[in-house]
């Protein structure tokens, strides 16, 4: 069902991202990857395009070059870019908390409205937002990540309710914890083996993709079965 589409993907350099697009060039998908970091990956369907999604004139441009490149029907994206800081709201620095709403939410906003106007006259489309179990749940001392996050979750449910008439569906995908470099900078919290694995969140992001076309899948929760491992007995 995948072979011959063309994708957009953001944030494509390790985790979700990267794992993503090693698997859509399985499915013989041609993938725009979009990001700041190139990542180590030679493959002839894989083009990499450098963008700060945070910039909007950076994301005009990044969408240009993508045209150039692949051409205007794509049919795929997936805004994956994000990160998040950890501190209680007194001792978080507002460049942190303008930073995160920059990329987790205005660049969300950006990439999307580049690619919806093709879309539209394609009569077809698939949007997935990568969001977190944090865009449904408070997290203490993340206040800043949880409100973009949160954000994310409503202005994916409005373009769900706003392009369905047009044939693009709108997804959102809330992991909980994953194995990444996204707990890198968060010195409260380790990756671990109990998380779930980048593969899985991405298998599961091809999964909705490759749905029926009449089929249209709102929200994927997706949690490690033992976050804690498993309990001694």
């Amino acid at each position: 069902m995948m072979k011959g589409r063309k994708a957009i993907i953001t944030g494509v350099s390790k985790g979700i991202g990267l794992e993503t697009v090693n698997l859509l060039l399985a499915e013989g998908v041609t993938v725009a990857g979009w990001g700041r970091t190139k990542p180590e990956l030679a493959h002839e369907n894989f083009h990499f395009v450098k963008v700060d999604v945070s910039k909007y004139e950076e994301v005009l441009a990044a969408y240009r070059q993508t045209v150039d490149l692949i051409g205007e029907d794509i049919h795929i994206l997936i805004n994956n870019a994000g990160y998040g800081v950890m501190g209680s709201i007194e001792e978080m620095s507002v460049e942190d908390w303008k930073g995160m709403f920059d990329v987790n939410v205005h660049g969300l906003m950006y990439c999307t409205k580049s690619v919806v106007p093709a879309m539209k006259r394609m009569d077809e489309g698939h949007i997935i937002n990568v969001v977190s179990l944090a865009g449904l749940n408070g997290l203490k001392n993340m206040s800043g990540y949880v409100a973009t996050k949160h954000a994310v979750t409503g202005f994916g449910h409005s373009m769900m309710l706003e392009l369905r008439d047009w044939g693009i569906k709108v997804t959102n995908v809330y992991p909980g914890s994953v194995n990444t470099n996204f707990f890198d900078d968060i010195a409260a919290i380790e990756a671990n083996e109990n998380m779930m694995r980048p593969q899985d969140i991405a298998q599961a992001i091809v999964n909705v993709i490759n749905t029926h076309p009449n089929l249209l899948t709102g929200d994927i929760e997706l949690r490690p079965l033992r976050p804690k491992g498993k309990p001694q007995r």
